[in-house]
């Protein structure tokens, strides 16, 4: 029976040869990931009324993201209590280190095949990797990490494939934004998206996980990219070890997907989304010109390393607009410190870059940038939903790390295309 890759994984996950749409399965979780916002604060009080313990503490990673640095009361005492518990667990803890979904991958943690669950709704991005992840609350992480199992009922898989080669300055978030625009924010129906296509396979590992991320935006449980040699090579450059064969993780030739998409990436255009949802994609020409106050790099989809490094091919030897302000939060510790290495991180500060911690940030809703009231701002970040970064009055517009740079350049909504190089 021809099965799709999440098939495959359910089922090996599952303990059966195969599953069909619909089955409704228990899974063993090959890895729990949790933060400090929804992780120790909220499952230690449920596994204390149960009396139980972890399952298995190394199958358990724990990241401070979204409370970094502590720069509050509450955020101080809640890094406090995540780092006590996780001396007295003894799970895997990075702390500091940036935002969870950069931070596992580069790491080691995330490779073909496996059954992942995250206490994040953009754990998705795991499906960059090959492998089945997606975002639960606190309640099923808390049976997770006391069984170390967790029901499913196997998706769907809506297949969106991608033809042609991207143009100079487009990214993978043109890409989703794109398709955010065509198929809307319930486009994914909380099945099984897989992408595919030539314009895929030519994406960095980078790239890729900005499309699994946002598969969350699509409104679908995983985003799943069949794992290659460009996966492969990433995995061992970053120390992942017992390698799998990634031949056994590919979606059948004969699996007939539930839906199919087409995009042409020959035909795409620079792609900005207006407040307050990420499905008010269009063109970047229908926003032009909108004036901004702020422009933002940061997040788990648009500061990774690839991420500042474009955001600095077009800043490089130029100034912000009068009265813009660009605020520059790297996705992990060691992309900012590889982005310093490579003079990236000088470009971006030397064209007035104020750059602040490796965590979530503003994009969450925490820290003192947060938007103020009636602000505008373009940002890199995933969502856009009234009030999520600041006021409610605030008004955010999604877009590339390329079409953000080149806005803040410009104090208003630009394509990018017309910076010179």
């Amino acid at each position: 029976m021809p099965q799709s890759l999440a098939q495959k994984i359910i089922a090996r996950a599952s303990g059966r040869s195969h599953v069909e749409v619909g089955d409704v399965v228990t899974a063993r979780v090959d890895l729990a990931m949790i933060h400090d916002s929804g992780g120790p604060r909220r499952v230690e009080p449920i596994l204390k009324r149960l009396g139980v313990g972890l399952y298995d503490k190394d199958k358990v990673v724990l990241v401070s993201d979204h409370y970094v640095p502590g720069d509050t009361e509450e955020g101080a005492a809640i890094l406090q209590l995540t780092r006590r518990w996780a001396a007295e667990k003894g799970v895997t803890f990075y702390d500091g280190e940036g935002i969870c979904h950069v931070v596992l991958p580069e790491r080691g943690h995330l490779k073909p095949g496996m059954f992942v669950v995250g206490g994040d709704s953009h754990s998705p991005t795991g499906g960059a990797f090959g492998a089945y992840m997606f975002g639960i609350g606190a309640t099923e992480m808390a049976g997770v990490l006391a069984t170390g199992e967790i029901w499913i009922k196997v998706p769907e898989t809506i297949r969106i494939e991608w033809s042609g080669t991207l143009g100079p300055r487009l990214m993978a978030k043109d890409m989703l934004l794109a398709m955010c625009g065509r198929l809307g924010m319930d486009g994914g129906r909380y099945q099984a998206i897989e992408y595919a296509g030539e314009t895929v396979r030519g994406l960095g590992m980078q790239e890729r996980m900005t499309l699994s991320n946002m598969a969350a935006e699509l409104g679908a449980q995983a985003g799943l990219i069949a794992p290659d040699q460009t996966t492969m090579a990433w995995l061992a450059e970053h120390g992942a070890t017992d390698l799998p064969d990634p031949a056994h993780w590919q979606p059948d030739l004969d699996a007939v997907p539930d839906e199919l998409h087409r995009f042409d990436a020959e035909t795409l255009v620079p792609q900005v989304a207006a407040p307050h949802s990420p499905a008010n994609s269009a063109p970047v020409d229908e926003y032009e010109p909108t004036d901004i106050d702020v422009a933002y790099i940061g997040a788990c989809t648009g500061a990774k390393y690839t991420d500042l490094k474009a955001a600095a091919d077009i800043l490089r030897g130029r100034t912000l607009a009068k009265g813009v302000e660009l605020l520059v939060a790297p996705s992990s510790k060691r992309d900012q410190d590889r982005a310093a290495d490579e003079g990236i991180m000088k470009v971006l500060e030397d064209a007035g870059a104020k750059v602040l911690p490796n965590a979530c940030g503003i994009c969450a809703g925490y820290g003192s940038a947060r938007l103020g009231e009636d602000v505008t701002c373009i940002s890199t970040t995933a969502r856009n939903f009234r009030g999520r970064m600041g006021a409610k009055s605030s008004k955010v517009y999604l877009g590339s790390p390329y079409t953000v740079a080149a806005s803040a350049l410009a104090g208003r909504i630009v394509d990018p295309r017309e910076v010179g190089a």
